[in-house]
């Protein structure tokens, strides 16, 4: 692994400071007003792809910053011009919040109706200079705080289950679905870890993994394609007008009927914060059912995908690390315990930097900037929205060695310097969250979900198998096989 990219080169130029690098006009443009939006958002999505559209747009421009059309476009952006940024050196100007506004910018160039979320406008549209932001952030984080001694055994619980259904499929059909297997327990354990209650207990029974992604659905549709209609009926279908909010209105009330129950003791603090208790629960919802459950439903079937294709050396490195560790802690995993297995956090870390659940991240410039690229600086006027895809910055080949390649060891020892290029948190994964900044208040919890994934599954299973494949949110896997641990 590289580290030949010192730190200057990766932040991005202060406005006022003097660039050593030239600078250039920013390439590329945005064709004729409405058709090139349009003629942009058919390349995306059908005639090039998402990667390729990027990549083509790169190597025709000699420069990872370019100007582009980010769909959907017309009819649903509030501006689809965008200043791109591909890589690790540009790419952190997103996070400063001193010289972007991320205002309403959570899924890109549109935002969904607020009637998906109550009205309101959640905390993941929210500008640190609002006034709510700070005191719902720290409602996210009065909630992590107070229910983290559930984390652990509730992931057991649910994740138990998962194992057990798993077996069960493969044993029957010789395949098992990990992909809506997870969901169901992604749902289960966010409900346990979270508010101490089992859903199948309540009036949502076992419906609420499906409710929650027809609701992500509605919200995130412009950003997908299903591959099962032809290409223009599709784009009209699902680029083109926003899904009706009323639609899903009846399923939105069933989730926020059952938030409103089990996180009583969180909107009581919500409540001497100084939030209404409507406003909170609906928020409590969308970080739970959006960030929460969605980041699962993206980031564990990504991650059990590249440890399936690793092969059984590796699995064969974390089931020895793991049971060792375990087995030293009195046969209790535990938070001190976990952070003692190098080998399964570099596995996690990896599969977020490679694959990171959140692939698009967008900011208006507050003022004029100077953005520096690894080979020259651009000038970006106040008001532009800069645009960056993530998955080209994390795997920006001036910073990583096989940059493409899933590497589970790539952050052991001196390579842990390399996590600050892991960027999947909107941030640094070496930075924390803050009220000031928009920081991911669940990034610590999402990696210590990933490791208990790894922790769980193989002091249960030597080995297994998958094909792999994706999804309109990400990749799939199908296990094919499970080899018990042996002893066990």
């Amino acid at each position: 692994m590289s580290s030949s990219a010192s730190s200057n080169q990766i932040q991005p130029t202060d406005d006022d400071a003097t660039t050593k690098l030239p600078i250039r006009q920013i390439p590329g443009g945005y064709g004729i007003p409405f058709i090139g939006a349009i003629k942009d958002r058919l390349d995306y999505y059908y005639n090039q792809g998402r990667d390729n559209y990027f990549r083509t747009r790169m190597t025709k421009f000699g420069s990872t910053v370019f100007r582009a059309n980010m769909p959907p476009g017309p009819f649903m952006a509030h501006n689809p011009r965008v200043v791109v940024l591909l890589d690790a050196a540009s790419f952190p100007v997103l996070f400063d919040v001193s010289k972007v506004e991320k205002r309403d910018v959570f899924t890109g160039t549109y935002m969904p109706s607020t009637s998906l979320s109550g009205g309101y406008r959640a905390l993941a549209y929210l500008d640190p200079s609002e006034p709510k932001h700070a005191l719902l952030k720290q409602l996210l984080f009065f909630l992590l705080s107070t229910r983290k001694q559930a984390f652990i055994p509730e992931f057991h619980t649910s994740f138990t289950t998962l194992f057990d259904t798993l077996e069960s499929d493969i044993a029957k059909d010789g395949k098992s679905d990990f992909n809506s297997r997870n969901d169901t327990a992604s749902f289960s354990y966010l409900a346990g870890a979270y508010f101490g209650v089992n859903p199948s207990d309540t009036g949502l029974g076992s419906d609420g993994p499906t409710i929650a992604s027809k609701w992500l659905l509605f919200q995130l549709h412009p950003l997908v394609t299903l591959g099962k209609l032809p290409n223009i009926l599709e784009d009209l279908l699902l680029h083109t007008f926003h899904f009706p909010p009323f639609l899903v209105k009846s399923d939105y009330q069933k989730l926020y009927n059952f938030f409103y129950s089990a996180s009583s003791s969180i909107l009581d603090e919500a409540e001497k914060m100084g939030l209404e208790r409507d406003e909170a629960c609906h928020n409590i919802l969308f970080a739970t059912c959006f960030n929460s459950f969605g980041g699962m439903k993206v980031f564990f079937p990504a991650l059990m995908k590249y440890v399936a294709q690793a092969g059984e050396k590796l699995h064969r490195q974390l089931a020895d690390e793991i049971r060792s560790i375990v087995k030293s802690n009195g046969g209790e995993v535990s938070l001190s315990a976990i952070e003692k297995m190098p080998l399964t956090k570099s596995a996690v870390y990896e599969a977020l930097r490679i694959e990171p659940p959140v692939m698009f991240q967008y900011g208006k410039a507050k003022k004029d900037l100077i953005i520096e690229s690894h080979e020259a600086a651009f000038e970006v006027k106040k008001g532009e929205m800069l645009f960056g895809f993530q998955p080209f910055a994390t795997k920006d080949p001036k910073i990583f060695e096989n940059a493409e390649e899933y590497i589970p060891n790539r952050f052991l020892g001196e390579g842990e310097k390399l996590l600050k290029y892991v960027l999947w948190s909107n941030g640094p994964e070496n930075e924390s969250p803050t009220v000031a900044n928009k920081q991911c208040p669940g990034k610590d919890f999402v990696v210590l979900i990933g490791r208990l994934l790894l922790v769980e599954f193989f002091l249960r299973y030597d080995t297994f198998t998958g094909e792999a494949g994706t999804l309109l949110l990400g990749s799939s896997l199908t296990v094919t096989s499970l080899t018990k641990a042996t002893g066990k």
